[in-house]
């Protein structure tokens, strides 16, 4: 069924539904809320920890429904966000998780970025990589 007649924007939600589906099942997740979550709070952190045009190109390959999520709230004069370690990083995401904290960070984070390698393309994904610090850059591996 179609509602606006424009292609990207009709299939959006089924594709957000999938990348959301692909992390619980990742994860073994049954909660796609809290996947939600995960997925809304890492983007925010990569995307803080990128200089302003590497976030836009990691954007300009999102769904649209991601890309959204990926840029609400971002305010540009304030990246790359200092500090930017791996403790940082991971501190950032875990305080969202406060009354459900995560069981594994670290795992949770990766499988993240295991989802961005399976939908944005090798080199845009490799340069993202780079672009963080060598402890953040192991959890992308």
């Amino acid at each position: 069924m179609s509602t606006t007649g424009i292609k990207t924007l009709d299939h959006a939600p089924q594709v957000f539904a999938e990348w959301l589906n692909q992390l619980c099942e990742d994860l073994e997740w049954p909660d796609k809320s809290r996947a939600y979550l995960l997925l809304h709070e890492t983007l925010h952190a990569i995307r803080d920890f990128l200089s302003v045009d590497e976030a836009a190109d990691l954007a300009a390959q999102l769904p649209v429904l991601v890309r959204g999520v990926f840029y609400a709230g971002w305010d540009p004069s304030k990246t790359p966000a200092k500090p930017r370690s791996k403790k940082d990083l991971l501190a950032r995401i875990e305080a969202r998780f406060d009354k459900d904290p995560l069981d594994d960070p670290e795992r949770a984070v990766a499988a993240v970025f295991d989802l961005l390698r399976r939908h944005v393309s090798k080199g845009e994904f490799d340069q993202v990589k780079n672009a963080m610090r060598k402890p953040i850059r192991d959890l992308w591996d």
